[in-house]
Parts: C-alpha cells; sequence; structure tokens
C-alpha cells in the first residue's frame, strides 16, 4: 500500500509572510485552441512538503543539488505525537532504539497558518536522532523550529549532524509504523530548498 503523505498544492496554499505564494500563468491552453496546455509555475521552494538544503542556513553549506539523495529513500519510522498545546518535542518521547533511520513525526498541531503556533522539535532531539545513527528527520508543520524562533536551533542541529529535513507532510491518514519513505528532491542549481512528492509504502 502506497501514501502520498505530500499536500495538495494550489493558489490557497499559505506560505510564510513575504514569501511567494503559488501562481500558475497558463502560457497556452487546449481551452483556447491551442495545439496542447503549457504552464509556468512560480512559487517558494519552501511550499508545501519540502526539504531544507543545508544552504538555507549554513553559509557555504550544501546546496539542494548537492545533498545526498540516500537520506530521502528507504526505511522510516512514522511516531504520532499525543494531542496537546504546540510544543517542543524532546528526546523521551523518542523510542529506544530507534526502529529505521529515517523519523516522521505526526503531530496534528497544523492548521495551515505558517504564523500560528505548531509543534515543532528541540535540539536534544536532534541530538539523540544522531546518536541512533538517524540520517532524516520530518514532520507535518511548516518548520522544524517553532513559528517564532529567532536562533533556529534545530534547523542547525540538523546541518551540524547531516540530518535531512522534510517539512509540511500530510500525515493525519497514516498509522503509526515503519515504512519505505520516498521523498526525493529536485535537483536545483545553488537552490536552499525543493519541494518533494513525498509517499510511505508499506514493507511486505
Amino acid at each position: 500500500m502506497i501514501y502520498d503523505v505530500s499536500p495538495l498544492l494550489s493558489s490557497e496554499t499559505r506560505v510564510w509572510p513575504g514569501d511567494t505564494p503559488l501562481t500558475r500563468d497558463l502560457r497556452a491552453s487546449l481551452e483556447a485552441g491551442d495545439p496542447c496546455t503549457v504552464s509556468t509555475l512560480r512559487t517558494t521552494v519552501h511550499i508545501g512538503a519540502h526539504s531544507d538544503a543545508p544552504a538555507h542556513f549554513g553559509r557555504g553549506e550544501a546546496t539542494i543539488d548537492e545533498v545526498p539523495l540516500e537520506s530521502y529513500l528507504g526505511p522510516c519510522q512514522l511516531i504520532r505525537v499525543p494531542a496537546g498545546p504546540p510544543r517542543l518535542i524532546r528526546p523521551e518521547m523518542l523510542p529506544v532504539p530507534l526502529a529505521a533511520p529515517r523519523v516522521l513525526f505526526a503531530t496534528g498541531s497544523y492548521a495551515g497558518d505558517p504564523t500560528a503556533p505548531f509543534t515543532a522539535l528541540s535540539r536534544s532531539l536532534i541530538e539523540a536522532i544522531h546518536a541512533q545513527g538517524g540520517r532524516l528527520v520530518g514532520l507535518d508543520t511548516p518548520s522544524v523550529d517553532p513559528a517564532d524562533s529567532q536562533d533556529f536551533p534545530a534547523h542547525l542541529a540538523c546541518i551540524e549532524y547531516r540530518i535531512a529535513t522534510i517539512e509540511g507532510l500530510a500525515l493525519d491518514e497514516v498509522p503509526e509504523g515503519i515504512y519505505e519513505l520516498i521523498a526525493l528532491p529536485l535537483k536545483l542549481a545553488g537552490f536552499d530548498a525543493s519541494p518533494v512528492r513525498a509517499v510511505l509504502r508499506t514493507l511486505p
């Protein structure tokens, strides 16, 4: 079974204040009598389900075309965080040992407004995932750091420990468990992030 954990993207998708919303410009259209339909897409690379490159917060760090694809493909563990007020996920909420080197957190805390509080990740959680051999962390909110963060400790810890991130996943309908993650970023030269089409495939 395959779960599509990428949210639908449209002009209604909210982005960070000051960032670029999604627009579609029809350059040609079958409905207008053209021989084919051709669209131009304009939006931030941090829209929907996306992966930040280390260069997003690290000067001189790898851009999204330089990150190792192995981080985005392979066994992963989906952990559902108990409902509660927006908070930081801490190491005590992490199973020991991890069942897979890629960890996704379903928080249910994001309602579509990136400026409203949502659950995020603590630096100590990133350190604990690294200590267990983790190579990717993902969640269903637009950032691994809180909406009002000024120093971005989770982002910086992920860069330090070479842990890939996927933000903005759609995990509401997926049960906890072990899956195969497939969520490859686009090969965008010099970019700080890329949207991904993320899917979880049940293991035999």
